[in-house]
Parts: C-alpha cells; sequence; structure tokens
C-alpha cells in the first residue's frame, strides 16, 4: 500500500484544524475567537495550531474557504431533480430552512466575516471569492425557475443574489432570536419572491 506523500498529511491536518476552528469561530465570531482560543476549544495545543498557520486570520481564511467549498453546490439536487416550476420553488424554500436549522453558526460566521472583510484587506479576497460562488449557486436555481417557467429572468444575477441573499440573512437573524417558527416566514417570502425574478 503507498504511503501517504507529506503533503497529503500537511493538508489533511489543516482540514482537521479548520473543521474544528469553525465550531469556535461559529459560537463565538471572528473578534471574540483568538488563536489561543481556538486551539483550547479544540484537540490540537496552540503550538500546533501555529505550526499549520501563520496567525488567526490565515486559519480563518482557509476555515471558510474549506466549509464553502462544499456549501457552493448545496442547491444543485434541488435544481437537477425539480421537473416544475412550483416544485422548485417548495423544495428550495426547504432547502434554506434547513441550512439554517442545521448550520446557523456557520452562517452567522459568514455574515459576521463578510462584514469584517470591509475593513481588512487580507480577508477581502477570500471573501469576494467566495461571495461570488454563492451568488453562482443561487443564480443556478434563478435560471433552473425560469427555465421551467418558460420566462427569462428579469434581473441580473447579481440582483437575484442580494434578493434572496437578504431574506436568508433576515430569517437567520430572526431564527437566532426566534427558533424554528420563523421559517414558515421565509418560505412564505421565496414563494413571492422568486416569480419575480423572471418576466
Amino acid at each position: 500500500m503507498p504511503s501517504t506523500r507529506p503533503i497529503d498529511k500537511f493538508d489533511r491536518r489543516r482540514d482537521e484544524l479548520a473543521e474544528s476552528a469553525l465550531a469556535t469561530l461559529g459560537a463565538m465570531g471572528y473578534a471574540r475567537a483568538s488563536l489561543r482560543e481556538i486551539a483550547g476549544n479544540s484537540p490540537f495545543s496552540h503550538g500546533v495550531v501555529h505550526y499549520y498557520f501563520d496567525d488567526k486570520l490565515e486559519l480563518v481564511i482557509y476555515s471558510v474557504r474549506y466549509y464553502k467549498a462544499r456549501c457552493v453546490t448545496r442547491y444543485d439536487a434541488v435544481v437537477r431533480d425539480s421537473t416544475l416550476a412550483e416544485e422548485l420553488v417548495e423544495a428550495f424554500a426547504a432547502k434554506l430552512a434547513q441550512t439554517i436549522r442545521e448550520e446557523a453558526p456557520m452562517h452567522r460566521l459568514w455574515y459576521d466575516l463578510r462584514t469584517q472583510s470591509m475593513f481588512e484587506a487580507p480577508l477581502r479576497e477570500a471573501i469576494t471569492e467566495i461571495d461570488g460562488a454563492l451568488e453562482a449557486m443561487i443564480w443556478r436555481v434563478v435560471e433552473r425557475y425560469a427555465a421551467l417557467t418558460g420566462r427569462p429572468p428579469s434581473v441580473a444575477s447579481p440582483t437575484a443574489y442580494a434578493m434572496l441573499d437578504g431574506l436568508f440573512q433576515q430569517a437567520l437573524l430572526a431564527f437566532t432570536a426566534g427558533g424554528e417558527p420563523v421559517l414558515d416566514g421565509l418560505a412564505t417570502e421565496v414563494r413571492a419572491v422568486l416569480p419575480l425574478l423572471v418576466r
């Protein structure tokens, strides 16, 4: 059996550290979580974390890229499997609610970092890149909805993203304060907004 190359081991450990860091960052937010705090809430020592990442910013950027790489395909099954416009709307709304329900701390961290990137240039490049991938993810949903309705999109990709991301962020904030009942409101909003995105 071939041995694991050193680079593979290095990358695997960085992924493990990213998984661990995300839990602390999601609970505490960017500003409150120091590198030492992240290490303290993980199976790894501060020295180990520092060996793989020069500073907190490098760890945060790596961790968010690691997490979002999985997220940007989240709605692809909805796009692929929906054969009717109404079916897509309901499946998309259900998936939005599910991801808030199951991953609220990660989404709170994302919005925290997106705001922070306005003040930290090294963070800005990574956040802008990820934001573009998320916009493309949402646009795939809008394009499929347009195709199923037989009508072209009425807005450009950035506008569609801003509208649906705004709904998602509001629902996340409401969920953080009020829990599960608010997610029904998100489905209602999605049903109202998607038809506005086609002519």
